[in-house]
């Protein structure tokens, strides 16, 4: 029990979180979903009111001069109300120069006077004559934005700039800074503007550009309306949003909360409470980057099962695991008599066999190390063939073909011994080149694949066989070792093909499959008899198996009579340095190159 007892506590533990981090995660994922959503309509809202401020920019560019009866037609059939509830005014601020205003004061003064227009007269603010203009000359609905007619744009220093930029470059500006007419406490409203350019007129440079410039048409929006509407369909209650405009505006500030819907500041840091559920998603208000972040209470998403289910789920496994244990605890209980008796009976058998194992990988190492010393002991016979013997005859062959140059016109007779000389010092050179590649082939110094080419071109050479290399690979990186005892079974491979198979076409496959070299000798001969693999005297397959194994490889051969042969080795790679040539030899590689 007192065993049991903790045990099922720990399953109902796992149970219980687990249960509760699925629910957890569940209701965080409906949540970032809500929250997507949210995001997508405020996006949505954005480009419709960019769409009617682009709409708005359309109907100058095809009725120029616009009348202030027709703007006032265009802006009432949209139905601002209606359908757009956040927009607030919509407005058309035109460009003069100081030369054309009174022509533009009588001109809109006539119309207004037409419509039947009442307040005061129409007049540019703030008085002053100025070298240029850009007057709001249109505003709907007029009967709240009237203020605002006649006011010159460019007296405002923090956007003067900013229309300039909008005149040449032709882009729509977005308006960083709260317009103080609708905003107030918690009550954020801002602007859009476009340039309105002269009907037909070019305007691929900065200069045409500026030579049909007219003005800007421009809307002023509720940032509340366009989001409160948001928020309340949002399926869940009591979500928190907060909208950040995190660009620098014309006053060069950023991060500006332009709302909140849990109007207290104060309680932000709430926000960040373990147990909310927060998401924080960009909203790009036509190049302006704002931050909407989403906050709930988990609460608010867990239903009345999901609060309960992980204590459900806890007691379900601690019960569980209770009555499995019990049963558990019965059941070893026999079988552990039942192993102490079968442990005595085959104590004896197990240290046999581990005895047999040592001796098996004591034989196992002293054929890995007696493979060693004959590699080594052939790299070095074919160090000192190539260092002593070749070097001298090497000496000797530069001797000779200099007294056969001294001797030719001189001393024709001469002349022909030295040469019969020389060509009997380069047929020893060969020689000695051959036997220093059969005691170790210089070319397993550049990688296995150059060894491996070598060997088959060698081999086409002697006996005329087809032979095709494929070599995936390349360059791999591999000890000495294994690259030796590649080659050995390749040569092993190719001997066995000469003198038992019969065959006419050799195909050798080098491939890297993950952590594994393999290479793979196909041929077309007649294949191996039954009993020639264990044929008494035969060394060779098992010399192969051997040096995989030593490698911690696998061997495989397949064969059936007249149908060719497949030698499969494969060995794993242990992301050993790769080795440029073998230790100790570093002093002697140049002399080894000039003679081979």
């Amino acid at each position: 029990m007192w065993v049991g007892l903790p045990f099922s506590l720990a399953v109902g533990l796992v149970l219980y979180l687990a249960t509760a981090n699925s629910i957890e995660t569940d209701s965080r994922a409906r949540f970032a979903g809500l929250a997507q959503n949210a995001r997508n309509t405020i996006n949505a809202r954005i480009k419709s009111y960019t769409d009617v401020l682009r709409g708005t920019v359309s109907v100058f560019q095809i009725s120029e001069p616009l009348t202030r009866r027709q703007f006032h037609g265009y802006v009432n059939g949209l139905g601002l109300a209606r359908n757009f509830p956040a927009i607030e005014s919509i407005n058309f601020a035109q460009m003069l120069q100081d030369a054309d205003r009174e022509a533009f004061l009588a001109r809109v003064r006539k119309e207004r006077a037409a419509d039947g227009a009442e307040g005061e007269e129409f007049s540019i603010k703030p008085p002053g004559r100025r070298p240029s203009y850009t007057v709001v000359t249109f505003a709907e609905p007029e009967e709240r934005w009237a203020a605002t007619l006649g006011f010159d744009l460019l007296t405002n220093p923090l956007i003067v700039g900013t229309l300039g930029e909008l005149r040449d470059t032709g882009k729509l500006f977005t308006s960083g800074l709260p317009i103080s007419f609708i905003s107030g406490p918690n009550r954020t409203g801002l602007g859009m503007r476009l340039p309105v350019y002269r009907p037909h007129a070019p305007t691929a440079t900065v200069a045409q550009r500026r030579a049909a410039y007219l003005g800007t048409v421009g809307i002023a929006f509720s940032v509340h309306k366009l989001v409160q509407g948001v928020i309340d369909e949002v399926p869940i209650k009591n979500v928190r949003m907060m909208l950040v405009d995190n660009a620098p505006g014309p006053d060069k500030l950023s991060g500006r909360v332009l709302f909140d819907s849990g109007g207290d500041p104060s309680s932000l840091p709430a926000l960040l409470a373990p147990e909310r559920f927060n998401a924080t998603l960009p909203i790009d208000f036509n190049g302006r980057q704002w931050d909407a972040t989403f906050s709930v209470s988990a609460n608010e998403l867990y239903t009345g099962f999901e609060e309960f289910a992980p204590w459900l789920a806890m007691m379900a496994g601690s019960v569980s695991s209770m009555l499995l244990y019990a049963l558990f605890h019965a059941l070893t209980s026999s079988r552990r008599r039942a192993i102490k008796m079968a442990k005595g009976m085959t104590r004896e058998l197990r240290d046999s066999q581990a005895k047999l194992q040592l001796s098996h990988q004591n034989l196992r190492r002293l054929a890995a190390h007696a493979d060693q010393i004959k590699e080594g002991e052939r790299k070095r016979i074919a160090r000192e063939i190539h260092d002593d013997l070749g070097q001298n005859l090497l000496a000797l062959r530069i001797e000779a073909d200099m007294l056969s140059s001294r001797t030719q016109e001189r001393h024709p007779r001469l002349h022909a011994r030295a040469r019969s000389t020389l060509q009997q010092i380069d047929a020893t050179i060969k020689s000695v080149r051959q036997i220093i590649n059969d005691l170790r082939p210089n070319v397993l110094d550049l990688g296995l694949s150059a060894a491996v080419e070598w060997q088959i071109a060698e081999f086409k050479r002697r006996t005329g066989i087809a032979c095709e290399l494929i070599d995936e690979p390349k360059e791999v990186a591999l000890s000495d070792h294994a690259a030796t005892a590649f080659f050995r079974i390749l040569q092993e491979s190719l001997s066995n093909i000469v003198r038992h198979a019969q065959a006419t076409r050799v195909r050798v496959e080098l491939k890297l499959n993950g952590n594994r070299l393999s290479m793979t000798v196909i041929d077309n001969g007649i294949g191996l008899q039954a009993g020639e693999r264990a044929k008494v005297g035969s060394f060779g397959l098992v010399g192969i198996e051997e040096r995989i194994s030593i490698l911690g490889g696998s061997f495989s051969i397949t064969s059936n009579a007249g149908e060719g042969t497949t030698v499969c080795v494969s060995v794993p790679l242990h992301n050993e340095p790769a080795r440029g040539q073998a230790p100790g030899t570093s002093s002697k590689t140049e002399s080894h190159a000039v003679f081979v």
